[in-house]
């Protein structure tokens, strides 16, 4: 998978010079998307906004098996392509792509973006990649949680 990142980085790091000159910085943020809800979004807007309108966002989501290998046989309820698909339309999001390891590391070690955006349920010290990039912590939004989600529905 490395030499993957490497090519999609390359990618990446082409169209946000090409958007953004020496402005065009790269801002990340990765989880499993499962169930899209307005937790994920105040992080992929405070992406957007740290990004700015020359920057790039970086959506990266988990695999079909990694979401499996860490959140258990019954996840993912929406397959990686119906993710990626959602994902990709957000107004904001540039690109939206998928790790299979259960940690974004590769991905982010080949990318090297300038920000690392997270939700509140982390510590900026926690976060993969928090070495290599700026980290932006967003307030968790009460009541939204995928998986309180699946557990409120009966799953």
């Amino acid at each position: 998978m490395k030499d993957d990142y490497e090519t999609i980085a390359k990618i990446i790091r082409a169209n946000a010079y090409a958007k953004g000159g020496m402005d065009g910085r790269v801002v990340f943020t990765n989880g499993c998307f499962d169930i899209l809800h307005p937790g994920h979004l105040d992080v992929i807007k405070k992406c957007r906004e740290v990004a700015g309108p020359r920057g790039t966002v970086v959506v990266a989501l988990n695999s079909d098996e990694s979401v499996r290998r860490l959140k258990g046989a019954s996840r993912p309820i929406m397959s990686e392509a119906a993710r990626l698909e959602m994902v990709a339309n957000i107004v904001g999001v540039d690109y939206s792509v998928s790790f299979d390891e259960d940690t974004p590391w590769e991905l982010i070690e080949s990318l090297r973006p300038e920000v690392i955006v997270k939700g509140g349920e982390y510590k900026a010290d926690e976060v993969v990649g928090a070495e290599l990039a700026v980290v932006v912590i967003v307030p968790t939004r009460e009541g939204f949680s995928t998986t309180d989600i699946v557990r409120k529905a009966g799953g």
